[in-house]
């Protein structure tokens, strides 16, 4: 069962990989409307205009820089070399592995230096920029940190040593949990809290997008919740209607919904938010 699995996934063909990205994003859609955590008063179409552009963006970067993802698994298929080649274990232990490697390394990781990096925020601000989060929030990142993230997602591959069907199972995971957990849902208190203890929850990551430290500074998880409570970064709030999306240095409509003013935010002066650890220089 597990093997077939792996062996799907390992040859999954692009197009299949899209049905999932869009069906999943429909899902969403659809239960934002049924089960709202807020009410926006805010032209979702736009809305979704605006973020779906960054998405294509992130898609194009993802599909020219596909081919380094595979070299770092073929070099460590040829050599034998990453984590997972060097130790011989179960196949579900194997699977179970890989992933949390894979989401380590190749996501939070390379969330929490965008965070203390201060040139590299600097790209990561447009995703926080978004004062109305919902299920198209999920991919909105300058195309700037998608190659952030391309880089740090073939250096998890080459570390981890997963096999292609585990890394492309994990990149079909992500992108589920970049919908599930930006979505405008309203999610059960008890489940959640259940759930949060090792995955990341549409609760758990929304505190994220809280718009001052040192909430904007916590829970970075992508898929398991589990380094952020080993690691020191998570955070809670008493009720989440407290939360106001966005970030307190560009809660500016002009800027948060113009696309080109968007692009342009990472080469402009940096503005220190209240409590900021980086200068202001």
């Amino acid at each position: 069962m597990l093997n077939d699995i792996i062996i799907y996934f390992d040859g999954i063909p692009s197009s299949i990989r899209s049905i999932f990205l869009i069906s999943g994003l429909a899902f969403f859609l659809i239960l934002e409307r049924g089960l709202p955590l807020v009410s926006f008063k805010y032209n979702k179409l736009k809305h979704a205009a605006i973020n779906i552009f960054f998405t294509l963006t992130t898609l194009i970067i993802n599909l020219l820089g596909a081919s380094l993802i595979f070299l770092a698994y073929q070099y460590n298929a040829t050599n034998g070399t990453g984590l997972l080649n060097l130790i011989e274990m179960p196949l579900w232990l194997n699977i179970i592995c890989g992933l949390m490697l894979l989401d380590l390394i190749g996501a939070w990781l390379i969330h929490w230096i965008e965070h203390n990096v201060k040139w590299m925020w600097k790209f990561h601000i447009i995703h926080h920029t978004d004062t109305e989060v919902d299920v198209t929030s999920g991919l909105r990142h300058h195309p700037g940190e998608s190659i952030f993230r391309l880089l740090f997602t073939s250096l998890a591959v080459f570390i981890s040593g997963a096999s292609f069907g585990v890394v492309m199972l994990y990149q079909t995971l992500s992108a589920f949990f970049a919908h599930l957990t930006h979505a405008n849902i309203s999610v059960p208190s008890t489940i959640d809290k259940i759930l949060d203890k090792v995955f990341v929850t549409p609760h758990f990551h929304k505190i994220h997008h809280h718009y001052i430290l040192p909430y904007t500074d916590r829970n970075y998880g992508n898929i398991f919740s589990i380094w952020d409570r080993l690691l020191g970064t998570s955070i809670t709030v008493n009720k989440m209607s407290d939360l106001i999306y966005g970030l307190d240095t560009h809660m500016k409509e002009k800027e948060t919904s113009n696309i080109k003013t968007m692009l342009l935010i990472p080469f402009q002066k940096y503005r220190p938010p209240t409590g900021s650890k980086f200068s202001k220089k």
